[in-house]
């Protein structure tokens, strides 16, 4: 949709949006793990992670480690927060996201979800309140990816917040030897 005003040219709001951005759809592991790292990479300050069990071959793949390592290592106020609703397998297992939170723990902090608010079955990962990936059931691969989409991205966010701050912070991944 075009607007034309006093002579010039606008673009509707959408229209910009799509040609700052990509969106498209994910079904398979390695979709999901690509888009993540392209998320990641959006990243200019903040990531927020909202998991169940961080993923394995997802959160602790290498390229998606060093984006966030380059990230916190090159921006002062750089920020990553994860939530996860069932730590123990990340735990037991080892992951190398715990390894590089414990070493850039000023930096990376991990909340395991209080009880009562884990009935979210979603996982998501925002970048800058602008790009993510969001999956309906943690469960399963489907989901869909954008890197410019500002309102879902904060909507998103907003919730993690409340999760966020209604969480504990998850001692076990600082003192275990992971």
């Amino acid at each position: 949709m075009q607007l034309i005003a006093n002579g010039e040219c606008w673009l509707s709001q959408m229209e910009d949006a799509r040609k700052k951005g990509k969106r498209w759809v994910i079904s398979t592991r390695e979709e999901m793990r690509q888009a993540v790292i392209e998320t990641a990479r959006e990243a200019k300050r903040k990531v927020s992670i909202f998991t169940h069990d961080l993923e394995p071959g997802i959160y602790d793949d290498p390229e998606f480690l060093e984006i966030i390592k380059r990230l916190v290592l090159s921006q002062t106020y750089a920020r990553i927060r994860v939530l996860i609703a069932d730590p123990m397998r990340a735990i037991k297992n080892g992951n190398n996201f715990v390894h590089l939170g414990r070493r850039l723990n000023t930096y990376i902090e991990f909340r395991h979800v209080r009880e009562d608010l884990r009935t979210h079955a979603e996982s998501f990962c925002i970048a800058d309140e602008t790009a993510l990936v969001y999956r309906l059931q943690a469960s399963r691969w489907e989901g869909i990816a954008d890197t410019y989409e500002p309102a879902v991205a904060r909507l998103y966010g907003k919730m993690f917040d409340e999760i966020w701050f209604a969480s504990e912070v998850e001692m076990e991944f600082r003192q275990l030897g992971i």
